[in-house]
């Protein structure tokens, strides 16, 4: 909240769903350096020294999106954006973390990849 306006919503935290909520909050934290904070095994929350973080929720009939999405297949409802200074290198970290890249590749200063459960996520060089 705003000491101007005490009805103006701060975004706290962007939810991903996962039917392994830790390990994919392990993910996330091992690719950002934030820290990853286990609250149950429901619930495990990513967060950066300062600023919004993510949280990830257990959710058993969890179901990847489809990058791009088609008519018969669910399409991603949102991804997640992280700017990097060395894009070969960081898509290669985010690799051996356990990412792999989306076939379709839209733009050349942009990699579209997919976490270990299936979202996606890009990864893109200043400016782009």
């Amino acid at each position: 909240m705003t000491a101007a306006d005490p009805s103006m919503p701060t975004l706290a935290a962007t939810v991903l769903q996962s039917p392994e909520p830790l390990a994919l909050a392990r993910f996330y934290g091992a690719l950002t350096g934030w820290s990853v904070h286990e609250d149950d095994p429901t619930w495990a929350r990513i967060r950066p020294a300062d600023g919004p973080g993510l949280s990830v929720q257990y959710e058993p009939a969890y179901v990847a999106p489809t990058w791009p999405g088609t008519e018969d297949a669910p399409g991603m409802q949102l991804h997640l954006d992280f700017q990097v200074e060395d894009l070969p290198a960081a898509v290669a970290r985010a690799e051996r973390l356990g990412a792999r890249q989306a076939e379709y590749q839209p733009q050349e200063d942009v990699r579209v990849l997919l976490d270990p459960d299936g979202h996606p996520f890009c990864l893109f060089l200043p400016g782009a």
